[in-house]
C-alpha cells in the first residue's frame, strides 16, 4: 500500500498539463481533500509563513509581482513563475521554494534581505516531503474576460511597396557622354545627373585621391614615399596604378580594422553592459577580433550574417571553425542589460526585443520592435509577426557572463570554446583561490546565523548591519566563484565567449496585449516577418529555436532587402551618404533611394560576385563617381545643396578613430600589431567604477583606436568628443558635429601634446631633417603634399618670430627650436586639412 505522500504526488502528476514548453503546472480548481493533519500543519505552520514573509511581493494583492511567481494558492504555488517551479510535491531538489528559503544557492535566496529561521526552513521541508498538501483555491475576477488580439494588418497587402519587392536588373540607361563612364555605376550616376542637366565634376588629382583612398579603405594616411611614387605612376596609366593602390589596400591587415569597425556601429560593440549596473564583458574582444578577421578573409556577407545569427547550429569542419562559430553569436550577446531589473520575465523580453530590433535594423533596416506592443503604424508589422520571432529568441539562451550579486540579479554564464587555451598556467593562484573560498563559505555560514539569530533576537548587540554584512559577503564570494569556474583544474584560463544557444525547450511565444507581461494572450508560431517575403523559407522543427531557419531566411537570395541594405552601407561609408539617406531604415517612414536602379545593381552585383565586401569596395573605388573632386559650383550647389545626384565629392570629416590613429601614424609612434590582450580582460568580471575606471581606458597606448576598450558610459575622449556613435545603441549613421569642445582637446589634451613633440622628435632625429626639409616632410606626411610657397615661407616666419621671441625670454636656442617644431607640429593636428578629406 502506497504512503500518502506517494498518493498525493501521484495525484498531482496526474493533474498535472505541460501547456507548450513552458512548463506551467495546472491544477483542478478543487484540490483533493485534506486529512485532519494535513490541514492544521498547513493552517498553523504554512499559511502564516507564506502570508508573512512571502504575499507581499508574491500574491494578488501585490503592487507589483516579483518574477512573476503568486504564492496565494495552490494552482499558483505549483504553476511557479520565470524561474520555474516553486513547489514539486515530494521533491525537495524540484523546488525552488526550498531551495531559495535553505540559502543553498546564491542566485535564488528569499527572503531577500534575511534567511527564515531553522524552524520556519524545517516547516518547509515537511510540508513539500508530505505532498505540499494545500487547500487554497486560485481566485478568479468574475466577468473578467481575457482580451483577444486582432490584428488590422494584412502583411501581404504591404509587399507592393519598393523595399519588399526584389531587385531588378536593369539595362544601363542612356547618357550624354559616353568616354565619361569607367565602370556601370558610372552610367547611373550620369544618367541621373543628365535628368538634372548638370555634369560631373573633373577628376580630382593624384594626391587627394590617395588620401581619400587610403582613409576609406584602411583609415589612415598613406606614407609620403608611396605618395610620391603614385603620383608618378598614375601620371603615367592612371586605371593601372588606381588599380594596384586598390588592390594593395584590400590585401593589407588594417582593411579588416577599418571596415571591421564599420560594422561594429551597426552590431552596437561595447564590452560592458550599459545602463544602471554597466557590468564589464570581459570576453567581448573575441568578437571585436571575428569581425576584423571577416572582413580581411573576404568572408562572403550572407555566410558573416548566417554565422551571427545561428553559428553555433551551423556545421563546421573542426574545433577551430567551430570555435569561430560561437564567438560570431557573440551578435547577439553584446547589447545592453538591464542587470538590475527586478522581474527576470522583464528582463527576458527587454534583452530578446534588444536581439530583434538590432537583428531586423542592421540586416533589413527594418524597425520590426515598433510592433511590440502593437501592429506596426506605418509598415505591413503586425504583433503576431514580432511574437513569432520573440518566439525564436526566446528559445534560446544568451551566454553574456556577468556576476550575480546586488547589482546584477541576471547573472549568466559564458561558451567554453572547443580551442586550447594558450594562457599560461595560473595554478599557484588556483590554490590559494580554492583556500580562500573554503574560508568564505564557512564565514557565510556564520553571517547566515548571525542573521537569524538577529531576527529571531532584535535586542541582540550585534555589531553592525548584519543582512548587509552578508549581502556584501555573498557578492565577494560569487565572484571568488566565477573567477575559478574560469580556471580548469590544471589552472589554465579556460577559452570563454559570449555568445548564443538553442534552449533544451523551444516554444512558441504568446502575444502581449499592449506589450504587458501579464496581458498574455494567444500563441503564435515561431516565424518571420511575411511582408518581405521570399518563397524559401523554412518550416522550424519543433525541437529547434529557429534560428538557423531565420538565419537562412534573411540571406536568401529571394530576399529583397538583405543586398540591398549593406550595399547602401557600403555606399555610404565610401561616400558618405547613401542611396537610401535613412541607413537603418528602408521602411514607410525612410526616405527613397535617390537611385533606385542603380541600387538595385549593386544589390544583385553583390549577390553574384558571392557576397564579397571586397569586390563591391573596389569596383565602387574604381569607379568615375569616386575619383570626382570636391570642387564647389555656386550654380549646381542651389540646385542640389545636399548633392543628392552626386555632382562633386562631398567633403568629409574623418571619423574619431582615424583622426587619432593618423596622429599616431604621423609621429611615428603607432603599433600596427594587434594587441594580445584587451584591458577589460585584465580587469577581469566585475563593473564600471569599481574594478573599472577612466584611467584604465588606456586612450594613450598607441594602438589602432579599433583595439581600445569600449565600455558603455566611458567612451576615450579622443573618441567621444569627435562623435564616436553611442555603443548602446546600433548605429548606420554617424553624427558629424563642430563644437569647441573638439578644437579644446586638439590644442590641450596631454596626447595630442606628447604626440607632437614625437612626431618633431621622427623628424630631427629619426629622419635627420634639418632647415626648410623639415616643414615640407611635416606638409606630406600631414596632408599628403607638399607645402605651397606662401605656406613655405609662413612657415620659415612662424619659426624665426617664435625662437626670437623665445630667445627674449632667456630660453636657449636648441630649445626655442624645439619649442617652435612641437607647436607646428600640433597646429599642423589641428588643422581643417588633416581632419577632412577633399
Amino acid at each position: 500500500m502506497k504512503s500518502l505522500p506517494d498518493l498525493l504526488l501521484k495525484i498531482c502528476c496526474c493533474l498535472t498539463v505541460i501547456a507548450g514548453s513552458s512548463k506551467e503546472l495546472v491544477a483542478q480548481e478543487k484540490p483533493p481533500q485534506l486529512t485532519q493533519a494535513q490541514s492544521d500543519f498547513f493552517e498553523k505552520k504554512i499559511r502564516p509563513l507564506l502570508a508573512e514573509h512571502c504575499y507581499k511581493c508574491h500574491s494578488s494583492d501585490s503592487d507589483k509581482v516579483k518574477g512573476s511567481l503568486l504564492l496565494d494558492s495552490r494552482e499558483a504555488t505549483l504553476r511557479g513563475g520565470d524561474s520555474g517551479h516553486a513547489v514539486v510535491p515530494g521533491n525537495l531538489n524540484e523546488s525552488l521554494l526550498y531551495v531559495a528559503v535553505t540559502y543553498t544557492d546564491s542566485d535564488l535566496e528569499m527572503p531577500p534581505k534575511y534567511p527564515l529561521s531553522s524552524a520556519e526552513v524545517a516547516d518547509i521541508e515537511t510540508w513539500i516531503k508530505m505532498g505540499a498538501p494545500d487547500p487554497r483555491i486560485e481566485k478568479k475576477e468574475p466577468g473578467k474576460k481575457r482580451q483577444n488580439y486582432v490584428s488590422t494588418i494584412k502583411p501581404e497587402d504591404g509587399r507592393d511597396f519598393w523595399a519588399y519587392q526584389k531587385p531588378i536588373k536593369h539595362a544601363l540607361p542612356k547618357i550624354s557622354q559616353s568616354e565619361w563612364p569607367r565602370t556601370d555605376i558610372d552610367h547611373f550616376i550620369l544618367a541621373r545627373l543628365d535628368a538634372e542637366n548638370m555634369s560631373p565634376t573633373p577628376d580630382t588629382d593624384a594626391r587627394t585621391l590617395l588620401r581619400r583612398l587610403f582613409f576609406d579603405l584602411i583609415g589612415l594616411p598613406p606614407k609620403p614615399d608611396y605618395v610620391e611614387k603614385f603620383v608618378i605612376s598614375y601620371e603615367a596609366d592612371p586605371e593601372a596604378a588606381l588599380e594596384s593602390a586598390v588592390d594593395r589596400l584590400l590585401a593589407t591587415e588594417q582593411f579588416g580594422e577599418r571596415w571591421g569597425r564599420h560594422w561594429m556601429d551597426v552590431a552596437r560593440y561595447a564590452e560592458s553592459s550599459g545602463k544602471e549596473t554597466n557590468a564589464l564583458f570581459p570576453h567581448a574582444w573575441r568578437y571585436r577580433n571575428y569581425v576584423i578577421d571577416s572582413f580581411n578573409a573576404d568572408k562572403p556577407y550572407d555566410r558573416f550574417i548566417q554565422e551571427q545569427i545561428a553559428g553555433d547550429l551551423m556545421p563546421a569542419r573542426n574545433d577551430q571553425e567551430r570555435a569561430e562559430l560561437q564567438v560570431a553569436t557573440g551578435f547577439l550577446a553584446i547589447g545592453t542589460k538591464s542587470l538590475n531589473a527586478s522581474s527576470a520575465r522583464a528582463f527576458r523580453f527587454e534583452l530578446v526585443d534588444e536581439q530583434i530590433d538590432t537583428a531586423t535594423r542592421s540586416i533589413l533596416a527594418t524597425s520590426v520592435s515598433c510592433a511590440r506592443c502593437h501592429d506596426h503604424k506605418f509598415d505591413p508589422i503586425p504583433m503576431s509577426d514580432y511574437y513569432s520571432m520573440a518566439g525564436i529568441f526566446l528559445s534560446s539562451e544568451t551566454h553574456f557572463g556577468t556576476i550575480s550579486n546586488a547589482q546584477n540579479r541576471h547573472s549568466s554564464d559564458l561558451l567554453e570554446l572547443p580551442i586550447i587555451s594558450k594562457a599560461r598556467s595560473l595554478y599557484r593562484q588556483l590554490i590559494d583561490m580554492e583556500v580562500e573560498l573554503n574560508a568564505m563559505r564557512k564565514e557565510r555560514e556564520v553571517l547566515v546565523r548571525k542573521v537569524r539569530d538577529n531576527r529571531q533576537n532584535p535586542q541582540s548587540n550585534s555589531q553592525g548591519n548584519p543582512v548587509r554584512q552578508l549581502l556584501v559577503h555573498t557578492s565577494r564570494m560569487n565572484q571568488l566563484e566565477a573567477k575559478l569556474e574560469a580556471i580548469d583544474e590544471n589552472g589554465v584560463p579556460r577559452p570563454l565567449a559570449m555568445g548564443t544557444s538553442d534552449s533544451e525547450e523551444p516554444f512558441d511565444a504568446q502575444i502581449l496585449i499592449r506589450g504587458e507581461e501579464d496581458n498574455a494572450v494567444e500563441r503564435t508560431p515561431r516565424g518571420f516577418i511575411r511582408a518581405i517575403y521570399t518563397g524559401d523559407e523554412e518550416t522550424i522543427p519543433d525541437e529547434q529555436s529557429g534560428r538557423l531557419q531565420l538565419a537562412r531566411w534573411m540571406t536568401s537570395p529571394e530576399n529583397p532587402l538583405t543586398g540591398r541594405v549593406m550595399s547602401n552601407r557600403i555606399w555610404y561609408w565610401l561616400f558618405g551618404q547613401g542611396i537610401v539617406p535613412t541607413m537603418d531604415n528602408f521602411g514607410s517612414t525612410g526616405q527613397a533611394p535617390t537611385h533606385p536602379e542603380l541600387l538595385d545593381h549593386l544589390a544583385i552585383r553583390f549577390a553574384e560576385h558571392d557576397w564579397s565586401v571586397k569586390n563591391m569596395v573596389r569596383e565602387i573605388v574604381l569607379s568615375r563617381t569616386y575619383r570626382m573632386s570636391s570642387n564647389y559650383n555656386a550654380e549646381y550647389f542651389v540646385m542640389d545643396p545636399e548633392n543628392q545626384w552626386h555632382w562633386r565629392a562631398n567633403k568629409r570629416r574623418i571619423d574619431a578613430e582615424s583622426l587619432r590613429d593618423s596622429i599616431l601614424s604621423v609621429s611615428g609612434q603607432l603599433e600596427l600589431n594587434r594587441p594580445s590582450v584587451s584591458p577589460i580582460s585584465l580587469a577581469g568580471d566585475g563593473f564600471v567604477g569599481r574594478n573599472f575606471n577612466a584611467k584604465m581606458i588606456e586612450a594613450d597606448k598607441p594602438v589602432r583606436s579599433v583595439y581600445l576598450p569600449i565600455v558603455r558610459d566611458l567612451l576615450p575622449d579622443s573618441l567621444q568628443l569627435f562623435d564616436f556613435p553611442d555603443p548602446s545603441l546600433m548605429k548606420g549613421k554617424r553624427d558629424v558635429t563642430t563644437v569647441p569642445s573638439q578644437a579644446l582637446y586638439l590644442m590641450n589634451n596631454e596626447f595630442v601634446i606628447a604626440q607632437a613633440e614625437a612626431m618633431s622628435s621622427h623628424l630631427v632625429n629619426d629622419l635627420k631633417l634639418t632647415g626648410s626639409a623639415i616643414g615640407i616632410a611635416a606638409f606630406a606626411a600631414s596632408y599628403s603634399r607638399p607645402p605651397t610657397a606662401e605656406e613655405a615661407r609662413k612657415t620659415r616666419a612662424y619659426f624665426e618670430r617664435f625662437v626670437k621671441t623665445a630667445q627674449e625670454k632667456n630660453i636657449s636656442l636648441k630649445q626655442a627650436q624645439q619649442m617652435a617644431l612641437n607647436s607646428f607640429c600640433q597646429a599642423l593636428f589641428s588643422s581643417a586639412e588633416f581632419r577632412y578629406l577633399n
